[in-house]
């Protein structure tokens, strides 16, 4: 495949074994055996430029690796989970993120106080921290201190056009 990567805004050409498609959050992602970084990866399908099928035979992936390494962490990334993240949400805010699905491991936990504790498995924060940010002041970063650090410094970059 030609593939146009969002992140980095470059193409490239990979040889994969595609295993499964993937809907998340309104998008198809193509789960594949990538040859070249020798290991699974997700790819965008909307950001595949160019697609030819090759006469060598796939490589054939267990369903129970790809469940572990690509749906084991929170969000599109792929890896098994690393870390936990604690968040810790304002009562009001408590309300929805209680009812909330954000991954199938989740531990959610009611305090005395009204506010909401959500634990979660991740690999990496890139996707978390996005979701962290949309909850504003409603929720604090208990652990881990990376990712606690992470949200503090976009929160601060955030403001530096209103200084």
């Amino acid at each position: 495949i030609q593939y146009h990567g969002r992140g980095n805004n470059a193409l490239s050409e990979r040889e994969i074994s595609p295993q499964r498609l993937t809907r998340y959050r309104d998008n198809w992602y193509l789960d594949a055996w990538c040859h070249q970084s020798n290991g699974l990866r997700s790819f965008a399908v909307d950001r595949m430029q160019a697609v030819q099928s090759l006469k060598a035979k796939a490589k054939d992936v267990a369903k129970a690796k790809l469940d572990r390494e690509l749906a084991g962490s929170y969000g599109i990334f792929s890896g098994e989970a690393s870390d936990t993240a604690v968040l810790r949400f304002s009562a009001e805010r408590a309300r929805w993120v209680a009812d909330e699905s954000w991954h199938p491991d989740q531990k959610g936990e009611w305090l005395d106080d009204g506010r909401y504790e959500l634990r979660l498995p991740y690999h990496h924060s890139e996707e978390l921290l996005m979701d962290i940010l949309r909850h504003g002041a409603d929720v604090e970063v208990v652990a881990p201190a990376s990712l606690r650090d992470s949200v503090k410094r976009q929160l601060v970059e955030a403001l530096a056009p209103y200084e």
